[in-house]
């Protein structure tokens, strides 16, 4: 009789102990990387981003309320069906606890709503769409490195401001994360009094841009803005130097530009282009530090996604610890409850849409004459605040944003 009777009060001891109690589910913490391993976009996350992840999980010790840490990766190829059929192995038979990277909008986008239902955690590192933190916002996913409105406010406000930008040209990569670029960016240019006179939409993966830019060239606009990335935006800005178009007085706008694109283009070709990105690695002492790690490990400075997801594995680890669980509510709360820290990110919060709101950073590709080193490819023109790089909350259309 006295052992029936402490049964239930050892229950209730422990039930009631709550997350102060260490409970790691399965005796084991797993991350998924979910990214273009092998397409247009591997060079600027991808295998990048599996270095940055294990590095963030070495860096925290292995391990986290005494167990195990496990990375495991996957190719989404770019491919919505692809990338959720992976997520959804992950969950339910892998017991990947969150998904990380998720580099191809329309497949985050699936992911969250795939992370919701089963009540798991997402974290958008390498995804642009803003939707993801729209329409389709989830209070299980978050939005970590940059989005499609930052990357169009930020470039296109200082591409106007430079004067003689009124009229815009836009080619778009002819999938959600191109078409939300397209989107934000024709709005700050409506915004701003100028004008979008054309666009044309071209296939993920391009080999020949050609046929885009003579419309582009034909349409006279001062402005061709690309909403594209990766291989694409690398390809459409050679063969746009081949058919003379900035040395024929239109300017070249690249609304998501990364350390590795100009690095494929030269300074050459790229020099004076302005665009916006959350991080370069030659800022300060830490990003530098962590840099020259990182490149011992990869062979190349890190992007902006792979520093971003570094610090994103990092702040979930010790949210894990934080709530004493790795149970996905507990983790989330103990998320946005603690401010994000790292050689990226300073002081920054989760908003209640996901938004990680962090800064964001013009940056401008330098002369030839004024880099020092195969990677001194840039240098920083200004920082844009968090509150005015993204969309304002008063705008959003996530149904969790109370107004």
């Amino acid at each position: 009789m006295i052992r029936h009777l402490l049964c239930p009060l050892a229950l209730g001891a422990m039930l009631a102990a709550g997350p102060g109690l260490a409970q790691v589910s399965d005796d084991l913490v797993k991350i998924g990387v979910l990214d273009d391993m092998s397409g247009p976009y591997a060079d600027i996350q991808g295998p990048g981003d599996v270095v940055a992840v294990r590095m963030a999980v070495e860096d925290y010790g292995g391990t986290v309320l005494g167990k195990r840490v496990e990375v495991v990766e996957g190719d989404l190829q770019n491919k919505t069906d692809v990338g959720a059929a992976i997520a959804r192995r992950w969950y339910d038979v892998d017991k990947v606890d969150v998904i990380v990277g998720i580099g191809h909008s329309g497949t985050a986008i699936a992911v969250q709503g795939i992370a919701r239902e089963k009540n798991k955690i997402n974290i958008a590192t390498s995804a642009g769409s803003t939707d993801i933190t729209g329409k389709y916002c989830s209070p299980n996913g978050m939005h970590w490195v940059y989005d499609t409105y930052a990357l169009a406010n930020g470039t296109a406000t200082a591409v106007v401001k430079q004067g003689g930008a009124d009229s815009w040209f836009i080619l778009t990569a002819d999938y959600a994360f191109g078409h939300a670029l397209e989107r934000d960016a024709s709005a700050v240019v409506a915004k701003l009094g100028g004008k979008v006179v054309g666009k044309v939409r071209a296939p993920l993966n391009s080999g020949d841009f050609s046929s885009f830019l003579l419309q582009a060239q034909s349409s006279g606009a001062k402005v061709i803005g690309l909403a594209n990335a990766g291989n694409d935006t690398i390809n459409t800005i050679k063969q746009a130097s081949e058919f003379g178009i900035a040395a024929g007085g239109q300017k070249m706008a690249g609304l998501l530009v990364l350390l590795t694109d100009i690095h494929a283009v030269g300074l050459k070709e790229a020099q004076g282009l302005l665009f916006t990105e959350a991080f370069y690695w030659d800022q300060n002492e830490e990003t530098r530090a962590f840099s020259k790690r990182f490149q011992a490990r990869h062979g190349k400075p890190p992007t902006m996604f792979q520093a971003g997801i570094y610090g994103a594995t990092m702040h979930y680890l010790k949210a894990v610890k934080e709530a004493g669980t790795d149970e996905t509510q507990a983790v989330l709360a103990a998320m946005r409850r603690m401010p994000v820290n790292d050689f990226m990110t300073k002081n920054a919060t989760i908003r209640e849409d996901g938004r990680l709101m962090r800064d964001m950073y013009l940056l401008e590709a330098k002369k030839p004459s004024e880099s020092k080193g195969e990677w001194d490819l840039m240098k920083v023109v200004a920082t844009i605040p968090a509150e005015q790089a993204y969309r304002p909350l008063a705008q959003s259309e996530c149904p969790l944003v109370k107004k």
